[in-house]
């Protein structure tokens, strides 16, 4: 069988090299993860959020701050709910 013959422009992979001149090798990063408390943090505030929202829709009336507070519940449940949600995108 006839050998391939091979050309004078062979193309070849360029390494990734610094402004010194040293080869660069990929290096993964282990993050670990999100910590415990942040989690517990974000999940706190959503359902804060939704327990300040639910007992206001049943009880709000007969409880005298939330009743002084008036449509402000609305504000504190849904500020609480949303605070958790934005957080999740820190999540990992």
């Amino acid at each position: 069988m006839p050998k391939a013959k091979v050309t004078k422009d062979t193309v070849s992979t360029p390494s990734i090299t610094t402004s010194t001149g040293a080869n660069r090798t990929p290096v993964k990063i282990n993050t670990g993860g999100t910590p415990v408390w942040y989690k517990t943090l974000m999940f706190g505030f959503m359902l804060v959020g939704l327990l300040w929202l639910v007992v206001n829709y049943l009880a709000g009336p007969q409880i005298p701050f939330m009743n002084e507070l008036g449509p402000w519940n609305y504000a504190i449940g849904f500020g609480g709910f949303i605070i958790g949600l934005l957080m999740t995108m820190g999540w990992r």
